[in-house]
């Protein structure tokens, strides 16, 4: 399958030479990236150029040491560095140019148009910046698969001393299972969703006490069996209904000031290490620095069924798009990412083509967070899986969920288990009823 561009030479292989233009410029070796670059040098999609800032392929599995990873999108078990290192060699199998180091540092020339003054029409031009240089490619079509982070203790506007100690969970995987750091001491994790038992296993595997798991709702929002395996186990209770009020410790950390929301009592807790989990936010500068239409839900771009953006030949895919799903889901929407490219590539006759038809919002109502795909287009395909993602903010055993359009009602779905931090799934079979020439598609709870 051709991609409808001049002819190039194929893709290369990690550490081969920089191109000046390239079919397909991927922003991010997770497993999105990594997927959709695979999918697309499948696809024929021409060349595949991947860049990522870290210095190693494979994105947030590389340093997650357990296991559990690719069960949706391998179809067998690994560890996350097994899983990540999968990836990334099936991408320079595949002769995706990867590039490491490198950052995206700018969008030359562009004003937001395509072919905006740039060499081809529809081309985007990159800016990359690695310890060789400076690099401007030009790219016929764009994916950001950039993930997403936790927001650390300043962003939760915890107040109090600013001592060592207190992290977020990435940075506490990265100092044990990748520059092999022992932790000894007392130990916090600040929240109770599936990323906070991860926490709790690394701080045990780094020789650290862990005291509890600190979450301000009435209970954690983990499988049941991640909460029996804390407390059987590892003899870690899950202290709900409490918040961090304050940070102490001068020169080092002494230990923190905890609330009781259900009491209102306050008492001081000692500890060394305070590991700050969840609490997700899609790592979007790069997004926004494009000029691409944000959703305020998710706080990512904006996307339709394809994952284009709002601006025809970029792609968005993965936790930047739904912040925090696990590392199959992104790996799944990459690969569904690279069909929308393939068929944007090959002339503009796919449902993700430019001009297309108008984008028309999906929006939920609270207590739901967010919806994503977040845009509808007439005639675009089934969303990843064939579903939609929602967050809710409440816990429900039973919950109606209602999608409506200009007063119409267009589907009724049923979710069971409904609650914070878990991923609620809505079928797509209502999308071919929405007006394209109508309102907003509204999906809230009965």
């Amino acid at each position: 399958m051709t991609s409808g561009l001049p002819s190039r030479a194929s893709g290369g292989s990690r550490g081969s030479h920089p191109w000046a233009s390239t079919d397909v410029l991927v922003v991010g070796a997770g497993p999105a990236g990594l997927a959709a670059a695979v999918e697309l040098r499948r696809l024929g999609a021409g060349r595949v150029v991947v860049a990522d800032r870290d210095d190693e392929a494979g994105g947030i599995p590389r340093h997650s040491a357990h296991t559990g990873f690719g069960a949706r999108d391998l179809r067998r078990v690994l560890t996350g560095p097994g899983y990540a290192r999968r990836y990334a060699d099936a991408a320079a199998a595949a002769g995706a140019d990867i590039r490491l180091g490198t950052t995206v540092t700018g969008w030359d020339g562009w004003d937001g148009t395509p072919g905006g003054g740039l060499p081809g029409d529809g081309q985007y031009s990159v800016t990359l910046t690695s310890p060789a240089g400076i690099d401007t490619v030009a790219a016929g079509a764009v994916l950001l698969a950039t993930g997403c982070r936790e927001r650390p203790r300043a962003a939760r506007l915890v107040p109090g001393d600013r001592p060592p100690g207190v992290m977020t969970t990435g940075e506490l995987q990265r100092r044990v299972y990748l520059a092999g750091q022992r932790l000894p001491g007392r130990a916090l994790v600040v929240g109770a969703e599936h990323v906070s038992f991860s926490a709790m296993v690394t701080l045990a595997h780094a020789g650290a006490q862990v005291l509890a798991l600190v979450t301000d709702r009435p209970r954690h929002t983990s499988y049941a069996a991640f909460g029996l395996a804390a407390s059987w186990r590892w003899h870690v209770p899950v202290w709900a209904s409490t918040v961090v009020k304050r940070v102490a410790g001068r020169g080092r950390l002494a230990g923190v000031e905890l609330g009781d929301l259900r009491t209102g009592k306050t008492r001081f807790v000692p500890c060394d290490l305070v590991v700050f989990t969840g609490d997700w936010i899609p790592d979007h500068e790069l997004a926004r620095a494009a000029g691409l239409a944000m959703d305020p839900g998710t706080r990512g771009p904006a996307v339709d069924t394809t994952l284009e953006t709002s601006v025809p030949g970029v792609f968005a895919a993965g936790n930047l798009v739904h912040a925090a799903e696990t590392a199959d889901v992104a790996a799944l929407g990459g690969r569904h990412a690279a069909r929308g490219i393939a068929a944007f590539l090959r002339g503009g006759h796919g449902p993700g083509s430019a001009p297309g038809p108008a984008r028309l919002p999906v929006t939920v109502e609270p207590p739901l967070l967010w919806i994503a795909p977040n845009v509808l287009r007439a005639g675009g395909p089934a969303p990843p899986r064939g579903r939609f993602v929602l967050r809710s903010d409440i816990f429900a055993r039973l919950a109606r969920i209602e999608v409506w359009q200009d007063g119409r009602r267009l589907a009724t779905g049923v979710s069971y288990g409904m609650q914070p931090d878990r991923p609620v799934r809505l079928g797509a079979s209502w999308t071919s009823k929405a007006d394209p020439g109508g309102g907003p598609v509204t999906v809230r709870l009965a």
